[in-house]
């Protein structure tokens, strides 16, 4: 069961009746908070006992600890301070959340001694707390957390208490983002379609972000055939969503953002194997990360012009799904013969790309798409496989992920790939087969963007079933909102 946390900033507060939770560096400085918290010095006398000497991310803690009046103290060690970096404030209020257990009230002492602790710090920390608090169990009748408290009262205290109540606003609208884009990637498929996909990406119009759906009919007339032809094989509908926020000067060129929404990818007449297909409910991870970014845009009042689109399928093998060649025709005119049916997020994507560039003439355009299991081989589930047809947006890109620990690694294109793809009957064809598989899939997509300056994300090992860290246990990492949203602050703010 996800806890709520409802997280006020303050100068002082009592300790009675809550978790203390104070941070420590190694060496001999004292935790944060320890005169309020601790005025018996009992944490010093159990960190010497335990050994505990605070490094990174480690937990001491303490039940009913003689004079103090909190029912329990908890030290996090944050290690050296010449080796902390930003991401380790998210770490540290990660941890701090993991260690609620049935804590119904918890002051949070910031302000370390040996550091300057800043507002931005400080909203990071409260961020990462509310990232691990995240749990996805909808479906689960028998609740194995019922003595947990459904919410619980977090008061951070430092000196500098009002900047960061402002700043931790920003970390508010990154955390709904994140946590939408989960749990768009964690509900079963037979709950999100593309119909039900496209209302959720309506209900952001609360925020102030206009809201298009386009529907089979209007797709048809815009020829976007290699979109269509996916989704011919299943019974619900495609759609594609078009999320505008104007959060700029009226004449500033958008930045867009591109999802493959493929909510369901039984890999069509071309079949996956059984064992493990129930995982590609999550091969719509490209538009969560989309809609989740437009989220977080919107709440936080991003000052740009900014459009999402999602192009939303199901994939399956009915009598009337698309064959292994088939020839369909894309909205840009271009030919694609259908050479493996399992090769369909670059069909959703191409047409969804074209029609970004020809409609809204952005600045850039970025899309994401858990696209091929080669960039699984080639980079495991520590990084995104970049592509890019630009240096500038690529190196923009790379510096956000070093700042969010989304990490990307920059893949080649080069026309020398482009032969692998050519077909002898069509333009091109949609799969050159396992050689260079990833890049391949990016130099058909590099078709439909023209000169605008794009970069393809391959997140296929990075939006679901990634490695469970101090701010994320779910199987839905919710990869790509806190790497786009920094992309956009970073850069494109005026």
């Amino acid at each position: 069961m996800s806890v709520q946390l409802k997280i006020s900033f303050a100068k002082s507060s009592s300790v009675a009746a809550s978790l203390a939770i104070q941070l420590k560096l190694s060496g001999d400085q004292p935790a944060s908070g320890s005169s309020e918290a601790d005025p018996q010095g009992v944490g010093t006398r159990a960190a010497e006992i335990a050994k505990f000497s605070a490094k990174t991310m480690t937990v001491l803690d303490v039940i009913a600890p003689h004079g103090s009046d909190a029912d329990r103290l908890m030290v996090i060690g944050l290690g050296k301070p010449d080796a902390l970096i930003a991401h380790d404030w998210l770490r540290a209020g990660g941890v701090a959340a993991a260690n609620l257990k049935t804590a119904k009230k918890a002051v949070v002492f910031l302000d370390v001694p040996g550091l300057e602790v800043t507002a931005a710090q400080a909203a990071d920390f409260a961020l990462g707390m509310l990232l691990r608090s995240y749990a996805f169990d909808t479906y689960k009748t028998a609740k194995k957390d019922d003595d947990k408290p459904a919410s619980v009262e977090v008061k951070i205290v430092m000196a500098g208490h009002a900047a960061a109540k402002k700043a931790f606003a920003t970390s508010e609208a990154i955390a709904g983002g994140v946590i939408l884009a989960r749990d768009l990637v964690n509900l079963p498929p037979n709950v999100l379609g593309p119909v039900e996909f496209a209302e959720k990406a309506k209900e952001l119009k609360a925020l102030g972000v206009e809201v298009e759906v386009l529907t089979e009919n209007e797709m048809k007339k815009l020829g976007m055939g290699a979109l269509l032809g996916v989704a011919q094989g299943s019974v619900r509908p495609p759609r594609l969503a078009v999320m505008h926020w104007n959060g700029g000067k009226a004449k500033d060129k958008p930045v867009a953002f591109v999802g493959k929404g493929v909510v369901f990818d039984t890999g069509g007449i071309s079949i996956k194997p059984g064992a493990g297909m129930e995982d590609m409910k999550g091969d719509m991870g490209g538009a969560a990360a989309v809609i989740g970014l437009m989220h977080t845009l919107a709440a936080r009042k991003a000052n740009v012009n900014a459009v999402g689109i999602l192009g939303l399928v199901e994939n399956m093998p009915d009598g009337n799904a698309q064959r292994p060649g088939d020839i369909v025709t894309s909205m840009s005119g271009q030919t694609i013969e259908i050479i493996n049916t399992d090769a369909e997020g670059r069909l959703v994507l191409a047409d969804a790309l074209f029609y970004t560039k020809e409609r809204f003439k952005p600045r850039f355009m970025v899309n994401l798409a858990t696209l091929t299991g080669a960039i699984v081989v080639a980079l495991g589930n520590v990084h995104a496989g970049l592509f890019s047809n630009d240096d500038t947006l690529a190196a923009q890109l790379t510096a956000a992920g070093e700042v969010t620990l989304e990490k990307l690694w920059r893949m080649p294109l080069a026309k020398e790939y482009d032969k692998i793809i050519d077909s002898r009957f069509a333009d091109m064809k949609n799969s050159g087969g396992r050689p260079a598989g990833s890049i391949t899939a990016a130099q058909f997509l590099k078709r439909y963007v023209g000169d605008t300056p794009w970069a393809h994300l391959d997140i296929a090992a990075t939006a679901m079933n990634s490695p469970q860290t101090e701010i994320n246990t779910s199987w839905a990492s919710g990869y790509g909102v806190r790497l786009l949203d920094e992309l956009v602050r970073a850069n494109y703010e005026g």
